[in-house]
């Protein structure tokens, strides 16, 4: 299962570097073309940074579940028995996988319902879909990172598990 964890951060982590690419290349073309008379303007320049974005912002905190880098209240964790430091990670464990699937269903159903009637102001051919796309992708990427967090701190509840 560990190749499987491993494959699909190494995905989503290449998906934020190109996306970050493209953001850069946009916006570098947009100012250029403010500045240089021969460059015609994009007019669909903002939004679609914007939309890049939104991807790259859910998708990096999807990360961080892997990396358990998200900000975490660690103060008492040394005053507190292991038992139940390990059942108050299992418990946070469980919220952020509810949390997981909640974006996925109800951002899914945005997605195709509300993104689905309307298109980019300056791109009238592209749905809006794409724009509301990014929280079920991030949900299901959260999933994935989630199982293994979980998994791995129900083996240290059970004292089956490394520290």
């Amino acid at each position: 299962m560990k190749k499987i964890y491993d494959l699909t951060y190494k995905i989503v982590l290449i998906l934020c570097k190109l996306l970050l690419i493209v953001d850069i290349i946009i916006v570098s073309y947009s100012v250029c073309s403010r500045y240089i008379p021969s460059i015609p303007d994009p007019a669909w320049s903002e939004e679609i940074v914007l939309t890049c974005m939104a991807y790259m912002a859910v998708l990096s905190a999807a990360l961080a579940i892997r990396r358990k880098a998200h900000i975490r209240m660690t103060a008492f964790d040394k005053y507190l028995p292991k038992k139940l430091l390990y059942s108050l990670d299992v418990l946070s464990d469980v919220a952020v996988f509810a949390l997981a699937v909640i974006m996925v269903v109800v951002g899914l159903e945005y997605a195709i319902n509300i993104g689905s009637k309307g298109t980019y102001i300056s791109m009238p051919s592209v749905s809006r879909f794409w724009m509301y796309f990014p929280i079920p992708l991030a949900g299901l990427a959260m999933i994935i990172f989630q199982l293994e967090s979980l998994y791995s701190n129900v083996k240290l509840l059970f004292g089956k598990g490394e520290v």
